[in-house]
């Protein structure tokens, strides 16, 4: 394995462990499977993981499977504080309490600011006393680095960055958000003030691995070197000395291998312009049909009305990518058959999870389209049978 350092020099896995997307089965995190996993990535030399307060059931196993091997000294953990439940400093304190007894330990080596938003945001938090609250914090050892995971754009960003003395900070970045979110130029201003950067989405939700368009996946088939889609996704992020270390949200062995031999290979500097050149032709093909740009990172969710918002918008996507029958299938499978009923057509347009979306997306709106695309007289009628036979 590889290593970048942080601020202070210590040294980071260029690879991390983004626990967020373990397997579930029947909703509950498979545990097992997890473990196995995570244990894979540790002995491989991956020594940080990222999890936060509101990932369900994640700081739990974290916590769980680091004390039951002891090695809670050996990685570092990084978790997130949840600023949007916030009031007060004592509900502040109440949530870091909880999460040092869900992870089992008396300190957090990097703890952020979890998806910060603005500078107005972050005075509302100075005017609870966070400044304060971390001073104490780092004093007694309960916090060692402080940072702030962000979404947005690179202006907002950049005001961030000089908001605050951070050590660290955690933005989405990959070759299909070169130039939007924070994007390079938030990365490089970020890097040019000593600021090491910890990198979320690299696949942008898998899209880049598992989700390309035919004309992008030949592109790459043809080319001279030959890697996989995601082995391109993040070669090309180790390939900037700015990114200090890349998380991915690992959930089978196989991933996880393929990850380790990938960031123990990659070096600083090694893509070529015809390189570059080759994924911008990527980006075209893959902006030719993508309709909605979502990572399905599900803060968008819960929907009130049990909207399965990544999922509709996922099919959505892969209509214009795989065909309409197979997305037609995919559905049926994933969203109608469902005990409870989480079509887009229950959507009321309360507009709560445009509030929450990282991305800004127009959901209203595009539940509409998806609509319009997923749900026509097939559906129509399977989904009358399925309410039928759900009724008696």
């Amino acid at each position: 394995m590889q290593y970048r350092n942080d601020k202070y020099g210590n040294k980071i896995s260029v690879l991390g462990y983004g626990c967020m997307r373990f397997t579930k089965r029947s909703g509950k995190i498979d545990v097992e499977k997890a473990e196995r996993e995570l244990m894979a990535a540790y002995k491989a030399g991956v020594n940080y993981y990222d999890t936060a307060y509101v990932y369900s059931g994640c700081e739990v196993l974290l916590g769980d499977f680091l004390a039951k091997n002891s090695i809670r000294e050996k990685v570092n953990i990084a978790t997130k504080l949840p600023h949007y439940l916030i009031k007060t400093r004592e509900v502040m304190e109440k949530l870091f309490k909880e999460q040092l007894e869900r992870l089992k330990t008396d300190y957090i080596d990097y703890y952020l600011m979890h998806m910060l938003t603005d500078v107005k945001t972050w005075e509302r938090l100075k005017a609870l006393g966070i400044e304060d609250w971390i001073r104490e914090k780092k004093e007694n050892g309960e916090i060692r680095q402080i940072g702030f995971s962000y979404h947005g754009n690179s202006e907002t960003f950049c005001q961030l960055i000089d908001a605050y003395d951070w050590d660290f900070c955690q933005i989405q970045y990959n070759y299909l958000d070169e130039h939007s979110q924070a994007g390079r130029t938030g990365l490089q201003y970020a890097a040019s003030k000593g600021i090491p950067v910890i990198i979320m989405e690299p696949l942008r939700g898998g899209r880049l691995a598992n989700q390309l368009p035919d004309k992008a996946i030949k592109l790459f088939a043809d080319y001279e070197i030959q890697h996989t889609p995601a082995e391109w996704a993040f070669r090309w992020l180790w390939n900037q000395p700015e990114v200090t270390c890349v998380l991915s949200g690992m959930n089978s062995l196989e991933m996880v291998e393929e990850n380790v031999k990938n960031a123990d290979t990659s070096q600083v500097g090694e893509f070529t312009k015809k390189e570059e050149a080759l994924l911008k032709q990527v980006v075209a093909a893959i902006n030719e049909k993508m309709k909605v740009g979502c990572t399905g990172c599900g803060y968008c969710m819960p929907c009130p009305k049990k909207v399965d918002i990544p999922g509709t918008f996922s099919i959505y996507n892969k209509r214009f990518v795989d065909g309409k029958s197979k997305a037609l299938w995919e559905y049926m499978q994933c969203i109608l058959l469902r005990g409870d009923s989480t079509s887009a057509t229950n959507c009321v347009e309360c507009g709560k999870c445009e509030q929450h979306c990282p991305q800004h997306i127009e959901i209203r709106k595009e539940l509409k389209n998806a609509t319009r695309e997923l749900e026509g007289p097939l559906v129509r009628f399977v989904k009358k049978v399925i309410s039928l036979v759900v009724k008696y």
